[in-house]
This record gives structure tokens, C-alpha cells and sequence, in this order.
């Protein structure tokens, strides 16, 4: 069995053995989402009331405008801009510590689970073995959210740093639209933005497992990692490759499903099913997510474990006789 194939597996069976990590990661994100909507569109609102019009005016707007827009007219109101800025920074602030706290009690379970799973991996899969796997626990899970909160928020506070830093540029480029002629530039751009934002996920995912494996500081973590990277950087790449594929497959499965879904909206009667079918499906979706996030965490958290055991190349070797 190859290193991929056996940390994928791995990271399968470990992850669906503690599947209550994955309806509570769910519910937290749903959670936070919904809560940080609320002054968003409470913000469209306002700045609809401001301007005197239909909330569909701005809606129909394009989505490039609808920021400067929105910008624009808040700036008019300091009085409105500082309220709005106020409730999303608090919704910001609130739910982001919600998810620290959640994440920490994930990470440690999860840890425990991957150290305690034995080869699970490798055929034949016994309900013994599988049930050796399951670490989950109130107690455990609410330990590990209070042992790494503090942890957690310091590399919170750096990746939301970033996201702000990356935000600001991006508005730069929102502001300053690029003559057509140079769509290509702005397109460049914006692929770079994304896959700068998608390497500083992968980054902050490690210093999360390896903080929550070691039970290390910040500063330390990152020494950890950087080695993790120096010693197994076409590891981490090809698993990355492989739950990046997964992301995209569901996501296409998603917009078809949910492309779907609009059909059967417009047919008489049957249409009635369309919303609970919709809501199944946005709650299968965020499972389906939430799981393969998960299966690459202890992924990721097996590489990291055998690195720090005996060399990668004498594992691989044992592997593939396997």
C-alpha cells in the first residue's frame, strides 16, 4: 500500500470513527456562517434605506459594484458606517473564538484516535479495530477546547491578520478596476489571491496539528512544521492534491445537484419539495465537507507522526511490502 493511499485510509477511517467530531464541526460553522450573515445583509439593508430604493436595486447591480456601492453610501453616514463595521467586527470576533474553541476539542480527539487506531489501514478491517479508533468523548473534547484555546487564538489572530491584509488588497484591485483590455491582469491577480489564501490554510492546518500533537507553543509549532515541510514536501503536496480534487468533485456534484433541485422548483405540486430536498442537500453538502477537511487533518497528522518516528523512505519501503 502506497503512503497516500495509506494516510487517505487512514484519515478515512479514523475521521468515521469519530464522526461526532463532524456534526459538531458542522453545526459550529453553520453556526458562525449564519451568524455573520445577519449583519451583512442587515448592511444591504441599511444601505438601501440610505440611498431610498428596493433592496433588488443593489441585488441586480454586478458584484464587482456592489461592494463600492454599498462603500460609497456608508461613507456618506459615519454614524451608520461605524455601526455597521461595529456588529460585523463583534460577529467576526465571537464566531471566530467559537470555532478556536470547537477546533481544539477536534484536534484532540482526533489526536487520540490517530495514536490509539493501531493499523487500521491495513486489510482486514475488524469492528475491534474500528471501535479502537472511536476516541470520542464530552470529556476529552471539552479538555482539548480549554488546553488549546489560548494557542489556538494566537494562530487564529495571525490567519485573520492575513485574511484582512489579502482582503485590503483585493478591495485595492475592486476600487481600481483594470481597463478591459487588461482582463487578463485582473484574472491573474485574482488567481493569485486565491492561491495564496488556499497556501495559508494548508500552513495554519499545520500548525494546528502539530500544536495539538505536541502540545507545543506557537513559535515552536512553526519550527515543526517548517522541518515537517523540509523532510516531506511531496507528501504534504500530493495529500493536499488529493483532498483538493475531493473539494472540487464535490463542489461540481454540489452546483449539480443544486441546479437540479431548480428544476423540480418550477413544476407544479412537486415543486413544494424542492426547499426540505434543498436544505438535505446544503446539510449533506456541509457533512461531506466537513468530513474530507477532517480525513485530511489526520492525514496530514499521520505524515507528521511517522517524520518524527524513523525516516520516511524506510516507512514507504515497509508500506509498500504491505
Amino acid at each position: 500500500m502506497t503512503p497516500l493511499k495509506a494516510s487517505l485510509k487512514r484519515g478515512v477511517l479514523v475521521t468515521a470513527a469519530n464522526w461526532q467530531v463532524v456534526l459538531v464541526q458542522f453545526v459550529a460553522d453553520a453556526l458562525f456562517k449564519t451568524l455573520l450573515a445577519v449583519p451583512i445583509v442587515g448592511g444591504v439593508f441599511l444601505v438601501v434605506l440610505l440611498a431610498g430604493g428596493q433592496p433588488s436595486d443593489l441585488l441586480e447591480l454586478p458584484v464587482r459594484s456592489i461592494i463600492p456601492t454599498m462603500t460609497t453610501v456608508l461613507l456618506a453616514q459615519p454614524i451608520a458606517l461605524g455601526a455597521f463595521l461595529f456588529a460585523v467586527t463583534v460577529v467576526l470576533i465571537g464566531g471566530s473564538m467559537l470555532m478556536f474553541l470547537v477546533k481544539g476539542g477536534t484536534v484532540s480527539v482526533l489526536v487520540a484516535a490517530e495514536r490509539t487506531a493501531g493499523a487500521i489501514e491495513h486489510p482486514p478491517l475488524r469492528v475491534p479495530a474500528f471501535r479502537r479508533a472511536a476516541a470520542f468523548s464530552l470529556e476529552r473534547f471539552a479538555e482539548g477546547s480549554q488546553r488549546l484555546f489560548g494557542r489556538y487564538v494566537v494562530l487564529g489572530a495571525g490567519l485573520l491578520l492575513i485574511y484582512g491584509s489579502t482582503t485590503a488588497a483585493s478591495l485595492v484591485l475592486v476600487f481600481n478596476p483594470a481597463p478591459e483590455s487588461s482582463w487578463g491582469i485582473t484574472a491573474a491577480l485574482s488567481l493569485a489571491i486565491v492561491a495564496w489564501i488556499t497556501v495559508v490554510n494548508l500552513l495554519y492546518l499545520l500548525l494546528q496539528i502539530v500544536v495539538g500533537a505536541d502540545d507545543c507553543g506557537v513559535h515552536e509549532a512553526i519550527a515543526r512544521v517548517i522541518a515537517l515541510l523540509r523532510a516531506e514536501f511531496r507528501s504534504v503536496a500530493v495529500i493536499f492534491a488529493a483532498t483538493l480534487v475531493l473539494v472540487v468533485l464535490t463542489t461540481a456534484a454540489s452546483i449539480l445537484a443544486t441546479a437540479a433541485l431548480g428544476l423540480i422548483a418550477f413544476v407544479p405540486f412537486v415543486g413544494l419539495a424542492a426547499l426540505p430536498l434543498q436544505l438535505i442537500a446544503w446539510i449533506v453538502r456541509g457533512l461531506v465537507f466537513e468530513f474530507i477537511g477532517l480525513t485530511a487533518l489526520v492525514a496530514y497528522l499521520r505524515l507528521y507522526r511517522i517524520a518524527q518516528g524513523q525516516p520516511s523512505s524506510a516507512i514507504r519501503t515497509i508500506e509498500r511490502s504491505a
